[in-house]
């Protein structure tokens, strides 16, 4: 929390103003707390005044649910991450307390439930305690069968008053998710929210105010990941989409399956990952890209269909959420381990194209990149993200969707001849043409996936299974050329440059920020294109002594991690070097920064 500047205590003996660019808040609790409810509203409350917010959350992997965590960091300024400590930490229980006491930066506020926790003495010196009797309170409001239900929303209230929320907008945000509802559930929630807000806050000391936002960039949508992701290949153009439920990829499907038919689409859930898989390619074969998703274990069963795809050159675009594996793994912890079977899995050589957002933003307009690198290359396409973005919220400026909305509706216009396995074609690419197209010539291809000439027709030709081959890979060769090369955050040459895909673009770039600070020469790349890579990178990696990949992957027999495996593969730079971890949790600032001094060090003369 960066104060700026105070104003004195009023003469009613209210808490004196801080004004402050930025604020870090973590909620624990437990998952049936409605924990992610308060940190959707303040990300939303954010969003809607046009600051900067990101979130960071973890929530129970078990159907009895468990310990649960919130953290929104919201800034005037740019935000980057979800915050390295919190300035605040809002503890329900006795465990919330003692587990996430240590994420507070010293001077924090400890804002406690005080009909459950007991603070230690041994804490209170180095955080301000502030007990107020949560859950009595919400019962005095409410009644005691909403006791567990509104606390949530009293807490609302009482962040509402410290923060000098806006409460107009805070109630039109309780009016949407409630409003719905029985009136009473809407009643109850906004008597809860002003019984917080009214509560006296004496103790308190401070209380805060946001500087006015310093970029505005007028109107601003507040989304996940997931959603993004979804809303994105609506605008696409994509109108129809298979998937059988899976954690953290069921909210896409979810959204799909809602949203599509308002557009004359549909989506089909499942009886299994492969039904699912085959179905969409089937879909895209009839003339338009279809989507299907998972995560890691689905995708390992979706394999060999996307491997039939590859073959057969159809349009795909096949979503990726990453989690904790292998097998079950961590199903709502954050990893990236699912890069080698996004890249490399499938048997015999089965290319296809991976690309990874790096945002909530991103995800929006990468879902659209994707489908049309689909469709102009005939080949499937793994979105690759994960579950921090997914589940992270953020606010971005509003799409102008009247420029980017795309109609694929299929083209049956006849042509007088059609190959949609042309070896003369430029760069090898070649599309279909909607089943039903009239072709005069009266040669029909056919599509399977056996090797095949460029009609289609099966043929086990050593020749033309050489030829076929080198078409499938010359595709991805064109697209390399065609994709751009990334620019480096911070200058082009030093002697540290790190380098991140997915996820850690944020922390990456704050812990650039927070290096040239100190004077230490220190650059980060992102990529979004995994395969293929971009032309030129061994360009940037020149300028640089040392060259660090940062992943969520463990660092594997050799030390590397995934995507530093794939470039020293690529380019035989013994300077590639991995910083990886794999607790499931996103990387602090703090953790990269260490871990680069450590690991690095300055160039002898």
């Amino acid at each position: 929390m960066s104060a700026v500047a105070e104003t004195p205590a009023s003469s009613g003996g209210q808490p004196k103003v801080t004004k402050i660019n930025e604020a870090v808040i973590r909620l624990a609790g437990n998952s049936q707390d409605g924990i992610q409810a308060i940190g959707g509203f303040l990300a939303r409350l954010a969003g809607r005044s046009e600051q900067e917010v990101m979130t960071f959350m973890t929530i129970p992997s078990t159907i009895s649910g468990g310990p649960s965590i919130f953290q929104v960091r919201i800034g005037s300024g740019e935000v980057l991450t979800a915050g390295d400590e919190a300035d605040m930490l809002l503890a329900f229980y006795q465990h919330s307390y003692e587990g996430h006491i240590n994420s507070l930066k010293l001077g924090g506020i400890v804002l406690y439930d005080s009909d459950h926790v007991t603070p230690k003495p041994e804490w209170q010196e180095n955080y301000r305690h502030v007990g107020v009797p949560i859950s009595s309170l919400t019962v005095e409001a409410i009644g005691g069968t909403g006791r567990d239900k509104g606390k949530n929303i009293y807490v609302l209230g009482l962040l509402a008053k410290i923060y000098d929320l806006e409460v107009a907008k805070l109630k039109k945000l309780i009016t949407e998710r409630f409003g719905g509802k029985d009136a009473s559930v809407l009643n109850n929630a906004n008597a809860c929210f002003d019984a917080g807000y009214n509560h006296s806050l004496e103790n308190l000391l401070k209380s805060y105010q946001f500087y006015a936002a310093q970029n505005k960039v007028g109107t601003q949508v507040v989304m996940n990941g997931n959603e993004a992701i979804a809303y994105g290949l609506l605008a696409a153009g994509v109108r129809f989409g298979a998937g059988y439920p899976i954690t953290p990829w069921s909210d896409i499907m979810e959204l799909l399956r809602k949203e599509l038919p308002k557009y004359g689409g549909t989506f089909v859930q499942c009886e299994d990952e492969i039904a699912s898989v085959s179905m969409a390619i089937g879909a895209s074969w009839g003339g338009r890209v279809a989507v299907t998703g998972s995560s890691g274990p689905g995708i390992s069963l979706k394999t060999e269909a996307i491997g039939w795809a590859s073959m057969a050159e159809m349009p795909l675009v096949v979503i990726d959420v990453q989690r904790g594996g292998p097998s079950t793994g961590m199903p709502t912890n954050i990893e990236q381990s699912d890069l080698n079977i996004a890249t490399f899995g499938g048997h015999g050589d089965s290319p296809r194209v991976v690309i990874a957002p790096s945002s909530v933003e991103d995800c929006f307009y990468t879902a659209i990149e994707a489908v049309n690198i689909a469709r102009k290359f005939s080949t499937p396409v793994i979105l690759l993200t994960d579950q921090g973005i997914a589940t992270r919220i953020e606010a971005f400026p509003e799409p102008k969707l009247q420029e980017i909305c795309q109609d694929l509706t299929p083209d049956l216009s006849p042509v007088p001849d059609h190959k949609p396995y042309d070896l003369a074609a430029p760069g090898g690419v070649t599309r279909h043409l909607a089943p039903g197209t009239r072709v005069a010539s009266g040669k029909y291809p056919v599509v399977t996936g056996l090797e095949h000439d460029e009609l289609g027709h099966p043929t086990g030709s050593p020749k033309l299974h050489v030829n076929m081959t080198a078409k499938r890979r010359n595709k991805l060769r064109t697209l390399a050329n065609e994709i751009p090369l990334p620019t480096t955050y911070g200058p082009n040459e030093g002697h540290v440059l790190l380098v991140g895909w997915g996820s850690t673009q944020g922390p990456l770039r704050e812990a650039v920020d927070k290096a040239r600070s100190l004077g230490e020469p220190i650059s980060a790349l992102h990529l979004k294109y995994i395969n293929p890579l971009p032309n030129g990178l061994e360009k940037i990696f020149r300028g640089f002594h040392r060259i660090f990949v940062v992943e969520l992957n463990d660092e594997g027999l050799y030390g590397y991690g995934q995507l530093g495996a794939v470039l020293r593969a690529r380019y035989a730079d013994p300077r590639i070097q991995g910083i990886t971890k794999v607790d499931g949790l996103t990387w602090k600032v703090k953790e990269i920064l260490d871990r680069v001094r450590a690991q690095a060090q300055p160039p002898t003369a």
